[in-house]
């Protein structure tokens, strides 16, 4: 044994520090920040008026049903809670969805989702490529990459008007092949907030399913965009066309259950249905051998029950609510914010420098990404006014 290890490479002399996450250095400044006013509009959770993240009253109704009804925590196995991922297919795909026609797995949030959709086109389809518009959330493309896929890079924005690059969407779909992937934001942008309108959507769509594409819809925002169903209806166009799809579903911002790691993944893949399911469990089984059950629960609970739906989709609405009011009230203030009037959900990209971020950081105790990307649930109607002097007043200083 002692004579093996002699000459076995170390398995971690060739690992180098990874760089910390941008966000997290971020969170250790402004906790150590101590100015008062100070503003943190870096990390992508909402937020109240106070400023708190705070459990959903529905939320706090089902885990009180939950504690007292619930009599095992045996393993449910690989796919998860099959009640949850039935309660959620009408909820993303419409009522007339056959569930016979998708294949759903319980995933460790939005993020499991994505690496289990990623894996499973990996494993059929080694080294495939998957077109991703930029900017886009920082780990997707460490998701495709890690799991062995071909990452392609395209515009999803145009930075001036702050629109989405329709022209270049369709561009990029024409020159793409056939069984390539392309991801698609399902609604509220992270990072731009810029969604694709109706009409887009039925272009893609069409072309999709014409030119043999595979869409992988991220749909981690339901309902802090427009409504449930308008933030749903260009993914419904796209499921309704295409044989084959993905999707990856997140319940931790919806719900508000971010550290419950509460997703679904759910694929369309018509012949080859049982191959695809079976694979996903095996891959599953290996990842993490079933998913954490304690928010699939409560979302089970919540869409079970029409009285405590209707509490959870009233706080919904009040959440959304805040967030486009905030949209409005910025874009009055500034006319170099008026991009954020159209767009939707947490996020907006700023046209900042990252050295004019770190000005307002110096001087004005506002934090956020370098990249300009800001939460805006991390203001309120009095803080909302005072970043927006602020953001004016650097540009004016830096620019000059």
């Amino acid at each position: 044994m002692n004579a093996i290890n002699e000459y076995a490479p170390d398995p971690f002399a060739a690992l180098t520090p990874q760089a910390a996450d941008p966000l997290l250095s971020l969170i250790k400044a402004f906790a150590e920040d101590p100015r008062p006013g100070k503003l943190d509009l870096g990390v992508g959770v909402y937020r109240d008026a106070l400023g708190r993240t705070p459990v959903m009253a529905a939320v706090k109704q089902a885990e009180a049903r939950l504690l007292a009804a619930q009599l095992s925590k045996a393993y449910l196995g690989p796919e998860g809670d099959v009640g949850f991922l039935g309660q959620l297919r009408p909820l993303i795909f419409g009522a007339g969805v056959a569930s016979e026609d998708l294949v759903g797995v319980q995933t460790p949030g939005g993020t499991g989702a994505l690496r289990l959709a990623a894996d499973l086109v990996a494993r059929g389809r080694p080294g495939g490529r998957i077109w991703l518009g930029t900017p886009s959330w920082p780990i997707h493309g460490n998701i495709f990459s890690a799991a062995g896929l071909t990452v392609a890079p395209f515009r999803h924005q145009h930075p001036a008007s702050g629109h989405v690059d329709g022209e270049g969407l369709i561009g990029v779909l024409h020159a793409a092949s056939a069984g390539d992937l392309v991801l698609l934001h399902g609604c509220c942008h992270n990072p731009t907030g810029a969604d694709l309108s109706a009409e887009l959507w039925a272009e893609v769509a069409e072309i999709v399913v014409r030119r043999g594409l595979i869409p992988l819809i991220d749909f981690a925002y339901h309902g802090l965009g427009h409504s449930l169903e308008a933030d749903a209806a260009g993914l419904r166009m796209v499921f309704e066309r295409a044989d084959t799809a993905i999707l990856a579903y997140s319940c931790d911002k919806n719900f508000a259950l971010y550290r419950e790691r509460t997703g679904a993944l759910f694929v369309r893949a018509g012949e080859h249905r049982e191959a695809v399911r079976t694979n996903l469990l095996a891959l599953a089984r290996c990842a993490w051998s079933m998913p954490p059950d304690h928010g699939a629960a409560v979302v089970r609970l919540i869409l079970e029950d029409a009285a405590l739906a209707g509490v959870w989709r009233a706080e919904l609405d009040a959440m959304r609510g805040r967030l486009n009011a905030l949209r409005v009230q910025l874009a009055d203030a500034d006319p170099r914010l008026e991009p954020l009037r159209g767009q939707r959900g947490l996020f907006a990209m700023l046209p900042l420098t990252p050295g004019q971020v770190d000005v307002l950081r110096r001087d004005h105790a506002i934090y956020m990404a370098a990249s300009g990307r800001i939460n805006l649930a991390g203001l309120n109607v009095e803080t909302a006014p005072a970043f927006a002097q602020a953001f004016s007043r650097v540009l004016q200083e830096v620019s000059a």
